[in-house]
């Protein structure tokens, strides 16, 4: 367990639980006292979590995670010490939004399509009529549970440690029959976007859509990311000593972050990670390269 955290959605998320008060309550009773809410494309919710933060004694670092896409892949992009009122993360995610109202009914038509059977009813009340694959999954698992392909998904499955997005990566992320896509800024803009408003622009859980592509990594560096986010709940200790290698390779400042949402992941806990008791050199590090 760590006591710094620089990766956490509160319900501002539109796939988020706890309200930012909530989040910083548990993470007081998680031991971790500097925490990053980074929701995302919205910001909106980060001053109530500071606030809560400096009421518990604990430090809340603004920050935001942003949808960006590079050479056609989508990337999550990280900025900390943002300034959360600035302009362009209010008219981000008003462009989102706009756009994920109306792909979450594709989203519904793709998942019937593949035979999966549910009431979406529910679902397109939520959220602003926002709906996920996490939100599709959760449905299908309560009402649709013998469904052959859910299988892995139901406890005692290789994949139940976290069923809802795992379900989300199985079937509506980029490359997945379920995939919709939305006309996300560029990498460059975002990071234009999260240096402009006074952050640090830092690569999100490398392993989710990176991987080992080495050439990839030192392009995207390249762009002007300062930070990788080396330790992640989603990272093997293998993966975390290769992206630890590549930041040094590439003088980049590492960050660490246990990406917590709540009940779409139920087995990720806040600060749930070893960073081998390097939070002070870490924290610092980030420091420096602002």
């Amino acid at each position: 367990m760590s006591w710094l955290d620089l990766h956490m959605h509160t319900n501002f998320s539109d796939d988020g639980t706890y309200s930012p008060e909530e989040l910083m309550d548990l993470c007081l009773k998680n031991g971790v006292r500097v925490a990053a809410v980074a929701d995302h494309n919205c910001t909106r919710g980060v001053p109530r979590a500071m606030q809560r933060a400096q009421q518990l004694g604990m430090e809340c670092i603004p920050a935001v995670e942003l949808d960006c896409t590079y050479k056609g892949i989508d990337l999550h992009l990280l900025g900390y010490w943002i300034q959360p009122e600035y302009p362009g993360f209010h008219e981000t995610e008003r462009a989102i939004l706009e756009q994920e109202q109306r792909a979450g009914e594709y989203r519904i038509q793709h998942a019937y399509e593949m035979g999966f059977h549910f009431d979406a009813s529910p679902l397109l009340a939520e959220k602003d009529g926002v709906v996920t694959g996490e939100m599709i999954a959760e449905a299908v698992l309560a009402q649709d549970p013998h469904h052959p392909a859910l299988t892995p998904y139901l406890p005692g499955g290789n994949r139940s440690d976290n069923p809802y997005v795992n379900f989300y990566w199985d079937f509506f992320s980029q490359g997945k029959p379920g995939y919709v896509p939305i006309a996300f800024q560029s990498l460059q803009e975002a990071i234009s976007l999260i240096r402009t408003a006074g952050g640090l622009p830092v690569l999100a859980h490398p392993g989710n859509n990176i991987h080992e592509d080495v050439t990839l990594l030192r392009d995207i560096a390249a762009q002007g990311v300062r930070g990788m986010e080396a330790y992640s709940s989603y990272h093997s200790p293998e993966q975390i000593a290769f992206y630890l290698r590549q930041a040094e390779d590439l003088s980049l400042a590492v960050s660490c972050g246990s990406d917590f949402h709540g009940k779409i992941k139920p087995s990720i806990s806040l600060g749930g990670f070893d960073c081998g008791g390097q939070e002070s050199n870490l924290l610092h590090r980030l420091h420096e390269a602002l």
